[in-house]
């Protein structure tokens, strides 16, 4: 069967409804459905491989006992069934605390879900599209899975849902950056729909890392994420399930920054932070109150002071900044003398503009850093937009193979070898310093834009308003004339 055929007969279903209203309502519907079908033929793989394994969902609203019946409860009584029955003991899951007990997971995602569809018979419909589909199946899974990232792409047109999306190619080149091992804790502090993780995983298996059921389980009880909000948090779990991870109760479901700074001890950090924590937004009141050093309510900065005290020695991190981070003043000063004196700040790569839009069409950065020496020298490498091309968009986005250049002049694990290139340039942090901790520093290599002549610039923008001026009495002349018919 052909998944992608399967999945837009299911949108196109959906579009009928009339309770569901734009792209990102009906992502959260069709996630959640296709999380309980998911987890269900997990389910009946484990019951054959498990020695008493009990299913996370009582037997009433397993999938196989309400939906996959293609003739089965529909109408009124389905809607009647999935609001008042389903959603109520999902969302009151007791966990038990044992290991493996996978409730928690089922319970935080059906937390704060909800069912939008208001026809009992269309969900019927899509109930039946979704049964099609066999996850124990590896090819249609891997079909599937590529569907699904395609899925959260489109995250990035569906309004405020596209901070929660960080372009692929962007989190494969941090991944590959960072290489990180089975067995060394990776943590993710605002983790979205799991693009991190997802690129970690694959990262780990892709290169050889992961050849036996051990180093899987090693790779596995390192991961750890935090992400705030619902809809995030469903699309990462079930992107987790995707990805071949059994329990993905580390994906929890919570607010990173409302414990006190101080309160992380040191059995708490790890060896890896990859992440794209948000920026432009504040935070509620109070939470500043658990940074008195860094008292700020700019989410950005509050992550940053977090990435450097969750660290180990030696731990390393790659994180997307903006760029008022790199230039901003007080708070952020302090930050970044904070970040330099317990970090070694090796190497920030510039991005255009373009990269995350439509989200957002601001200056971003990726910074790498590790734990444990000062930094004494900063590389900065200035990433361009193709030749042939003006900017990266929806249908022309970033791609891997962008980052190639980057990735040749890197200079291995150790970085060696390093040259200034016209990307390439290095800043010691004594000029930082001097600079007033300003990092925004521009290219020197670059050659300035010629935008010709002040004067005939002038001369032209002056003609083009008094054309404009003309214009608009010619529209006022027409309008007044149409009203006094």
């Amino acid at each position: 069967m052909i998944v992608r055929t399967t999945v837009k007969s299911i949108q196109d279903i959906m579009r009928q409804d009339v309770g569901v209203d734009g792209d990102a309502q009906r992502i959260s519907q069709l996630t959640w459905l296709f999380f309980l079908k998911i987890i269900d033929d997990q389910d009946q793989e484990l019951d054959l491989t498990k020695d008493g394994y009990r299913s996370p969902i009582p037997k009433k609203f397993q999938w196989r006992n309400w939906a996959a019946d293609p003739e089965g409860i529909t109408g009124q009584a389905l809607l009647d069934f999935v609001n008042d029955e389903l959603f109520p003991a999902l969302k009151d899951l007791k966990p038990t605390g044992k290991p493996g007990d996978r409730r928690r997971v089922v319970r935080d995602v059906f937390e704060d879900a909800y069912n939008y569809m208001k026809s009992g018979h269309l969900i019927r419909q899509v109930i039946n599209k979704i049964s099609q589909i066999d996850f124990n199946n590896l090819d249609e899974r891997r079909h599937f899975g590529e569907f699904y990232e395609q899925l959260l792409n489109d995250l990035q047109s569906a309004g405020n849902a596209g901070e929660y999306y960080t372009p692929r190619a962007v989190t494969a080149f941090m991944v590959d950056r960072i290489d990180p091992h089975p067995g060394e804790i990776l943590f993710d502090p605002a983790c979205g729909t799991g693009g991190f993780l997802s690129c970690a995983i694959r990262h780990m298996e892709n290169n050889g890392y992961v050849k036996t059921p051990k180093q899987r389980e090693k790779m596995e009880d390192a991961l750890r994420a935090v992400e705030k909000k619902q809809l995030p948090h469903m699309l990462c779990v079930t992107n987790m399930l995707l990805h071949g991870i059994e329990d993905p109760s580390f994906v929890r479901h919570d607010n990173t920054l409302a414990r006190p700074l101080i309160s992380w001890s040191k059995d708490e950090r790890v060896d890896i932070v990859v992440t794209n924590p948000p920026f432009g937004g504040r935070e509620e009141d109070g939470i500043e109150n658990n940074f008195p050093t860094f008292r700020t309510k700019e989410t950005a900065d509050l992550f940053l002071a977090l990435i450097v005290r969750l660290l180990k020695p030696s731990g390393r991190a790659a994180v997307v900044l903006p760029d008022g981070t790199l230039f901003g003043e007080g708070i952020k000063t302090r930050l970044k003398d904070h970040l330099m004196e317990e970090c070694n700040l090796h190497t920030i790569v510039r991005l255009p503009n373009s990269v995350f839009k439509p989200y957002a069409s601001i200056g971003t950065n990726l910074l790498f850093f590790e734990k444990g020496t000062p930094t004494k020298e900063i590389w900065f490498f200035e990433h361009r937009v193709p030749e042939g091309q003006k900017a990266y968009s929806m249908t022309k986005p970033i791609q891997l193979q962008h980052f190639q250049e980057c990735i040749n002049w890197w200079g291995g694990k150790d970085r060696k070898g390093r040259e200034e290139t016209p990307q390439a340039w290095r800043v010691t942090a004594e000029e930082v310093k001097a600079r007033g901790y300003n990092l925004d520093i521009k290219n020197p290599h670059a050659v300035a834009d010629d935008h010709g002549d002040p004067k005939t610039l002038l001369a032209d923008l002056v003609r083009a308003e008094t054309e404009t001026a003309g214009l608009r009495d010619q529209l006022k002349a027409i309008l007044a004339e149409a009203l006094a018919r």
